[in-house]
């Protein structure tokens, strides 16, 4: 089975869409996009410096903007050929029930904007933020982060361990880490994946309310536990609920290996999710889809599985 796979938030960087607005189509199709989640992508997608993009409110909309971009191209040059299954990384998932057919283009657009703007707010109540802790005993780690009142808020698997919460307790964790980790601070805006994002989880539900939604076109995952969700609109709460919940990223990763993945494409802005997935399934090739230039071999490892 081939899988696809869309990045979350902090994989983008300044520009990175520009070589994708040479392809036919691909500026109207970001215009649109644009329209939909409120946020102009072309700018900021090819003009507007590290520190613009980094803004929660604009990078979640224009990082899945670039997977739905990526994911047209690539459907259009392997013809009939698909992946066997679908699966994103925090606000990939958005971009993953765009790809599998569960929500529109427009739709998923729309919805992440405002899990942009409503988690933006949220992170604005309270100064809080997220580090990552590499390495280490999980269990170690885990007592450590219970100590201090910090939320595993990403379960990365390849021994990588997303800690948020409260910055004091932030500081306390880097000034005495585990035993053979390293804390590193993340430039994000708040404690994401956490019960400090609840407020945002109500805005997003509403305006999900009118979203309409399809059952996944194949197999689907779930941040939630990595299991199976086969119900579009069971998917479409998951997704949801997932903002103020942890990103559960191993237990995906095992379950690909459960159903015996032979392959995984990530989508732009790609690199992080292989990466993760070179340390915990090894052996399964994949493909970085980070500009129209990989393309072609994302492609041949599309058509080359039976999926």
């Amino acid at each position: 089975m081939m899988v696809v796979v869309c990045p979350g938030q902090g994989s983008q960087t300044p520009g990175f869409l520009a070589p994708w607005l040479e392809l036919d189509g691909a500026r109207e199709r970001l215009e649109r996009l644009s329209e939909a989640s409120g946020v102009d992508l072309v700018a900021h997608g090819t003009t507007s410096d590290a520190d613009t993009i980094r803004d929660t409110s604009i990078a979640q909309p224009l990082i899945v903007a670039a997977s739905v971009l990526a994911w047209t191209a690539l459907a259009d040059r392997a013809g009939q050929a698909r992946p066997g299954g679908f699966a994103g990384h925090s606000v990939g998932e958005v971009a993953a029930l765009v790809a599998s057919g569960v929500v529109s283009d427009d739709d998923g657009m729309r919805l992440v904007g405002e899990r942009g703007r409503a988690m933006a707010d949220a992170a604005a109540v309270e100064k809080t933020g997220m580090s990552a802790v590499i390495g280490g005993d999980q269990d170690a780690v885990l007592a450590r982060l219970a100590e201090l009142d910090l939320t595993p808020a990403n379960y990365n698997g390849g021994g990588q361990i997303v800690a948020a919460g409260a910055l004091e307790p932030l500081a306390a964790l880097a000034a005495e880490p585990v035993a053979a980790t390293r804390v590193i601070p993340l430039q994000v805006a708040g404690a994401f994946h956490t019960r400090y994002m609840l407020p945002a989880v109500e805005r997003l539900r509403i305006a999900a309310a009118d979203v309409a939604v399809s059952a996944p076109s194949a197999t689907l995952w779930t941040n939630r536990d990595g299991s199976v969700v086969a119900d579009g609109p069971a998917a479409l709460e998951l997704l949801i609920g997932q903002v103020a919940n942890p990103v559960r990223w191993d237990l995906c990763m095992a379950s690909f290996a459960e159903h015996g993945v032979t392959g995984i494409i990530e989508l732009t802005p790609a690199g992080t999710l292989t990466g993760l997935a070179k340390r915990a399934l090894r052996g399964v090739p994949s493909v970085a889809v980070k500009s129209p230039d990989d393309l072609a071999a994302a492609t041949a490892l599309l058509t080359g599985d039976d999926a």
